[in-house]
Order: C-alpha cells, then sequence, then structure tokens
C-alpha cells in the first residue's frame, strides 16, 4: 500500500485553526487526478496541493479543488512553502515553484510569529467587465452597494474583483447559486470556478487592515472561502489600475466573519494606474503531519 507524508497547515495566520487550512502531499508525483480530487473531497477543505520534482523549480505543486485542478491558488502556495520548511526539504530565504500558471517565485523572511511567506504571482492580465446590477443581484445587494465596475482579473487565478461600498454590504451578501452559474458561464467558466465575484471592501476587518473581503463557493467546494490568497493578489491588481488605493503596501483580511481570521502582506510593483507585478505575503502555521495510505 503506498504511503504518502502529509501536512496539513493553516496558512495566512500564526495560529492554529485560523486563516484558512491547507493540506499538502509530498512526493505525489504517482498520483492521478481522481485520486487527488477524492483526497480534497475527503478533507473538505477548498483546495490541496501534491508536491512533485520539478526539472525548472524546486519542485512542482499541482493544485485541486473538490471537482478539478486548478493553475494556482494563493493560500496553498504559503502552505506548501511552510510545509516544505518546517519538513527540511527546502530552506533559506527563496524558493521556486513550478506551476501550471508558470514559475512562482517565493521569498522567505523572518517576522514576528514566524517566517513570512512572500509570493510573487503571475503578471496580471484584466477580462471582461460585468454589468454591477448583474453581479449585485448574485447576492441580493443593490447596485448602489457596488463601487465601480466589477472586472474579471488573473494573477494566476480568475476572479470577477468586485469593491463594496462598506463591510455592512460586505455582510449583507448571500450568494444565488443559479445567477452564479449563469455569471461564470458569460465568463467562460460554466462550473462556476475561476470567474467568481470576489468581493472586498476598502476597510479592514481589524484596525490593521486596509481592505475585507468574501468569496462564496459552490458545491462540492465549502460555502465560503477563508482567505484567498490568488484573489488577493487579482484585488491588489484591480485597485492600483482603477486608482482606488493610495498606497502600493497594504494589509488584506478574511475570515474573521467565519471565525478564521487572516491576513496577508500586499506589495504591488509597477506605476499607479498600470501594475505590473503583485506580491502577496501570508505566515502560516504546521497544524498536523501524518500519512496518506492509499
Amino acid at each position: 500500500m503506498p504511503k504518502y507524508a502529509v501536512d496539513w497547515v493553516d496558512a495566512f495566520t500564526t495560529r492554529p485553526f485560523g486563516g484558512n487550512g491547507c493540506a499538502v502531499v509530498h512526493d505525489a508525483g504517482a498520483l492521478d487526478d481522481a485520486t487527488c480530487m477524492a483526497f480534497v473531497k475527503e478533507t473538505s477543505l477548498v483546495e490541496c496541493t501534491f508536491v512533485e520534482a520539478s526539472d525548472v523549480g524546486d519542485v512542482k505543486v499541482r493544485y485541486f479543488i473538490a471537482s478539478k485542478e486548478i493553475p494556482f491558488a494563493g493560500h496553498p502556495t504559503v502552505a506548501t512553502a511552510a510545509a516544505l520548511r518546517d519538513r527540511g526539504v527546502l530552506s533559506g530565504s527563496k524558493m521556486r515553484f513550478e506551476t501550471l500558471a508558470g514559475l512562482i517565485d517565493i521569498d522567505v523572511s523572518e517576522a514576528e510569529g514566524g517566517p513570512l511567506f512572500t509570493m510573487t504571482q503571475a503578471a496580471p492580465s484584466f477580462g471582461l467587465v460585468s454589468d454591477p446590477s448583474a453581479v449585485a443581484a448574485i447576492y441580493g445587494l443593490e447596485p448602489s452597494d457596488i463601487v465601480g465596475v466589477p472586472q474579471l482579473v488573473s494573477t494566476g487565478l480568475g476572479f470577477t474583483i468586485t469593491v463594496l461600498a462598506s463591510k455592512d454590504s460586505l455582510r449583507r451578501a448571500v450568494l444565488n447559486h443559479d445567477l452564479l452559474l449563469e455569471h461564470c458561464a458569460r465568463l467562460g467558466a460554466p462550473d462556476g470556478h475561476m470567474a467568481e465575484p470576489y468581493l472586498v471592501t476598502l476597510a479592514g476587518a481589524t484596525e490593521r487592515g486596509d481592505t475585507f473581503a468574501r468569496l462564496m463557493m459552490l458545491p462540492p467546494s465549502p460555502a465560503e472561502d477563508p482567505f484567498t490568497g490568488s484573489a488577493t493578489g487579482a484585488t491588489a491588481a484591480y485597485l492600483w489600475k482603477h486608482k482606488l488605493i493610495e498606497t502600493p503596501l497594504y494589509i488584506a483580511e478574511q475570515g474573521h466573519d467565519i471565525g478564521r481570521p487572516g491576513q496577508a502582506h500586499v506589495e504591488i510593483l509597477g506605476p499607479r494606474g498600470a501594475p505590473e507585478r503583485i506580491r502577496v505575503g501570508g505566515q502560516a502555521h504546521v497544524l498536523m503531519s501524518g500519512d496518506l495510505h492509499l
């Protein structure tokens, strides 16, 4: 019976049961897609990563949700970096992951509470815009709850970045599954993944934060993502492009209202109005380690 080492890591937090959990499966090159998806379903997590050897990076990382493989994800990248460091597989101040979204460089620095893992995400791309009224309807909100025009943005994984007027608007949002499927199908993602609106407001959940966000999802994924590092990067690109944020350095927060508070350090590279690269950093807590028997 094959056996695979596994670490369960809470990312974008320094404490157990905060941020967003990810199970990292090591030396997993022999696992097929069906097994990887079955493992994600077994954990009830949003995403899990599967690590294997790489000819172009330190390791190759595959990212799976319960229904498919995706090219990249933010909190699993932080979780994987933390697991590899904790096991002593990788050390030093630099890591490079081969992913379906390209090579992802991670800088490791010391911070209060433990290492900070900062990933440089793929160069931002800007796609289709959406009618604010249509996006508002997905969540039972009014068009006046939306600031500006929602737009599909990707720094490795696409989301419809939607800025809300207040934390009250953010908290009132309730997902209509059918309308979300219609929205995602219009943007070329008929299964409801990789185009979901990422709802963000320009006020933190805490005094330290500068933004506060939510991502609600369709089955078989959990109903809400505790922290979304890839969408955090896409949001930074959107805010900088549309001049909705004054500083290229800020703190992004998510998950506080569902008992999984998380924070990310965000840095935007490029002139105002023209983001070139986004760096998203987070800490992590290795919650448990063991073996997967298949």
